[in-house]
């Protein structure tokens, strides 16, 4: 199934008028701490930091379909369904930062980013099994990774496993044609990823990445299914403009020209606003508006974020378990013994 909305009118789409004008202005929220992010880093603001300029219509669509109870396992890139879910801005800078991912302490239901590829995804077939066997009808993990993850062994142990246990999973895989350096043709024969669910049991469907609405109703019905006892693999095609990472030169692997549809390639804020506008649903001006919302809000985030001192070291073993286990405190003691008899500043990398 391939579904692309913007070529239908905004009536024939299950989104009210005002959903579809908060999705553009998550996805000019997205737009700029994306670039803004970059340009911290830039300047030593944070170590590294993973650009999704390009993705912000899959991800913001997906997380207008998603309800709060819901469960979104994110990976490193997912910044703009977090953000389109209300995780405080200051709350990913700061983990960028060093510090613990939940700052602010919010209680919006995402796991920890996995930074590792893949490692989230059985942790989301984990949860929806337990959803299951606690009788919550109501509720469904979202499993968020790049098209790179389904190269990996956790991938397929997962699908397997949500397969032969009809775990309440969405699988939201945005298949950006590029895992770093690898191209998509290098890392699969299959003629899709979605193809790959058959082999699990469930259906898997392709989707048009780059129009939010699109996404938006294909996650929703997705998220239907898995509630009944039925997963989904959501294939999401987009395509990031920028570098995998600020560690990253694209140029090196990334033909100038390559063989991508334009709908696949062309930039999802203007493509979407554009649509809203011709639907009569925003008016001009609508999108600056936005941008200079957003400019404050990151401006604040990013004041709150250097409000906060440097990360104890603490932090590193307090929140890997409710509880520190014995030999978290070992290590902990190794760790302060170290210390003691070395001064990090004065080291040499």
């Amino acid at each position: 199934m391939h579904r692309v909305i913007g070529e239908r009118d905004l009536q024939t789409v299950d989104v009210s008028e005002s959903e579809a004008r908060a999705v553009l202005r998550d996805m000019v929220r997205a737009r700029h701490f994306d670039e803004r992010a970059l340009a911290l880093q830039r300047r030593g603001w944070m170590p590294g930091y993973p650009p999704f300029k390009g993705q912000e219509g899959s991800q913001v669509g997906a997380a207008h379909a998603m309800g709060d109870d819901d469960w979104l396992f994110p990976t490193y890139r997912s910044n703009a369904m977090q953000l389109a879910r209300d995780v405080p801005a200051s709350d990913i800078l700061l983990f960028r930062r060093g510090h613990a991912e939940f700052h602010s302490d919010h209680d919006v239901q995402n796991f920890p980013q996995a930074v590792p590829i893949a490692s989230q995804i059985p942790h989301a077939v984990g949860a929806g099994m337990a959803m299951d066997y606690a009788g919550d009808d109501d509720r469904a993990a979202v499993a968020y990774f790049g098209d790179g993850a389904t190269s990996e062994g956790d991938f397929h142990e997962a699908m397997n496993f949500a397969g032969v246990f009809d775990a309440p999973v969405v699988f939201f895989c945005e298949n950006n044609n590029w895992a770093i350096s690898l191209p998509r043709e290098r890392q699969t024969a299959s003629d899709s990823i979605a193809v790959k669910a058959e082999a699990y049991g469930f259906e898997g469907v392709q989707v048009d990445g780059n129009d939010p609405l699109a996404v938006h109703e294909t996650v929703a019905e997705a998220l239907d299914d898995a509630k009944a006892g039925e997963p989904v693999l959501v294939e999401s095609l987009t395509y990031r403009q920028g570098a995998h990472t600020t560690s990253d030169d694209p140029d090196r692997y990334r033909p100038e020209e390559e063989d991508l549809p334009d709908w696949r390639t062309a930039d999802p804020l203007d493509r979407y606003a554009d649509f809203l506008h011709e639907q009569g649903v925003v008016e001009d001006g609508f999108v600056e508006e936005c941008f200079d919302e957003a400019e404050a809000e990151i401006d604040d985030a990013v004041d709150a974020a250097e409000a906060v001192g440097e990360p104890d070291v603490d932090e590193l073993f307090d929140h890997v378990y409710a509880e520190r286990t014995p030999r978290i405190d070992d290590q902990k003691a190794w760790l302060d013994g170290w210390l003691e008899d070395h001064d990090p500043q004065e080291m040499e990398f």
